[in-house]
């Protein structure tokens, strides 16, 4: 048999074994433990028909892990499920946090012991991108979109608190420039501006967001109001704030920065940040 022959008969083998490109990826699909049923990935336009897309939390204590809104547009919502989800194991085994990224924002989201996952998030117009990621690393899923609704909002400010221990409470307060104060006790502001849930048992996130960016100075400020953070091994530690910051979401100026606060125990409150929203010349 010929060299150019064999190789032919090696070529047709290999186009026989391999899959070709959309079986691969139903084959990825699959074998994924980690499904995020909403927001699909494609082209979609966003409309008032499809549901309110509110995003506050109705909060009722003990609250456990974020809850998302009975009658939350599909819209304003990410949602999935992690298959054959691993049972607890030994002290802080499981409750490491899988990792959600949003528009290149990381921050930590609890899955319930079912599997299930949910949370409401305010998406603007453009492109959008998420990933849920496992807590080791070795499993993501992602999902790209794009909101052709150009009378979509467009989230001007965005606040992120997120932190490192389980069964921690730590809150989020913005102060606006025209001395409005969002936190737990008030989470809708008649300027426009929202805190998104009241997560009470650890890691976040909590988000601030607004459409409309007054411009003046605001406060961000984190309050370690219960609970104690704790290793793998249960033995108490410094709780880690980030606090994320981002203004013009999406535009052309969008501009991102981190803070990174330690919390030592219940009842401190620290100034996490402070930023200016220039005014129109």
């Amino acid at each position: 048999m010929s060299r150019r022959i064999a190789y032919l008969l090696t070529l047709c083998v290999l186009a026989f074994l391999t899959p070709p490109p959309l079986a691969r990826a139903r084959q990825h699909a699959v074998e994924s433990p980690i499904r995020i049923d909403t927001p699909q990935g494609g082209w979609r336009q966003s409309n008032l028909s499809q549901g309110a897309q509110d995003y506050l939390q109705t909060v009722q204590y003990p609250a456990s892990d974020v809850n998302t809104p009975e009658g939350q547009s599909r819209m304003a919502t990410i949602a999935g499920q992690i298959r054959d989800l691993p049972k607890t194991s030994g002290a802080g085994a499981s409750r490491r946090p899988y990792t959600l990224v949003v528009n290149g924002v990381a921050m930590p989201i609890k899955v319930h012991g079912d599997g299930h996952f949910s949370r409401p998030y305010s998406f603007g117009p453009g492109s959008n991108d998420l990933q849920m990621i496992s807590p080791d690393g070795r499993q993501h899923e992602s999902v790209q979109f794009y909101e052709a609704n150009a009378g979509q909002l467009r989230t001007r400010i965005r606040v992120v608190l997120a932190w490192n221990t389980d069964n921690t409470d730590l809150d989020l307060h913005v102060i606006t420039p025209d001395g409005q104060h969002a936190w737990y006790g008030h989470r809708d502001l008649d300027n426009g501006g929202a805190l998104d849930v009241d997560v009470t048992d650890g890691y976040g996130p909590e988000i601030f967001s607004t459409p409309v960016a007054l411009p003046g100075l605001y406060y961000v400020y984190v309050n370690y109001y219960g609970g104690y953070g704790a290793d793998a091994q249960g033995k108490p530690t410094i709780t880690v704030a980030r606090v994320t910051v981002i203004t013009d979401e999406g535009g052309s100026n969008e501009k991102r920065q981190t803070y990174v606060i330690p919390m030592r125990q219940p009842g401190e409150l620290v100034q996490a940040a402070r930023f200016v929203i220039p005014g129109k010349r």
